[in-house]
């Protein structure tokens, strides 16, 4: 039988960089993995650093739970209170979730990586389900030179796996030869081809429990 786990459990287990997968019922949802012909509609990455409680950062259209990087309520990419968005998503999207541990646990340079892109994306907006459909066909074959952080461009939209390939490529866990739009959240679905850096992998999908 698969793995699962109680959210508390999930959520105190979390590690930064870290996997968060989603999958709805409802016509966004579905609009989403049909657009991207992907298994599940939603991603986020795990941030734990210090003594603030376990957080995730993600791109989505809902803003009713504050965001902590700004302490304001804003649609588009944002870090929230990890176990408070899970149960939401869970509750009121109906989602079912999924953790992937990353391994091995990241360092200060990953850190640092995390940070730069979380303080550059926070507060960018969410495109239109047309427009993600079209970042999302462009990406694909937007194979790209090697480029340095400091010219990392902040887009005007951005969608949930282009915000966790962002943050995995400054933090060097994916290779830096695409685009993040490139990314959809099926690739971070295992069995699905991850780009990702020698040393580093993710573990099979753990099933939350609601």
């Amino acid at each position: 039988m698969a793995p699962v786990l109680s959210l508390d459990q999930a959520v105190d287990l979390t590690r930064s960089g870290d996997i968060w997968l989603f999958r709805g019922r409802r016509a966004p949802d579905r609009a989403i993995r049909a657009v991207t012909n992907s298994p599940v509609n939603h991603v986020g990455m795990a941030v734990v650093v210090d003594d603030l409680p376990p957080l995730i950062f993600h791109a989505e259209l809902g803003k009713k739970q504050e965001d902590v990087w700004t302490g304001a309520h804003h649609r588009g990419v944002q870090l929230h209170d990890l176990r408070e968005a899970v149960s939401r998503w869970q509750t009121e999207y109906d989602q079912d979730a999924w953790l992937r541990q990353l391994e091995p646990e990241i360092g200060q340079a990953e850190e640092d990586g995390m940070l730069r892109t979380i303080a550059r994306l926070d507060g960018v907006s969410f495109p239109s389900i047309a427009k993600l459909g079209a970042r999302w066909l462009r990406g694909r074959d937007a194979y790209v030179p090697h480029r340095k952080r400091s010219q990392r461009v902040t887009p005007e939209a951005a969608f949930c796996a282009e915000i966790v390939a962002s943050c995995y490529i400054e933090m060097g866990i994916l290779r830096d030869d695409r685009r993040a739009t490139w990314y959809d959240p099926g690739t971070f679905w295992s069995g699905d081809y991850l780009p990702i850096s020698e040393g580093w992998s993710l573990g099979k999908e753990v099933s939350i429990s609601r």
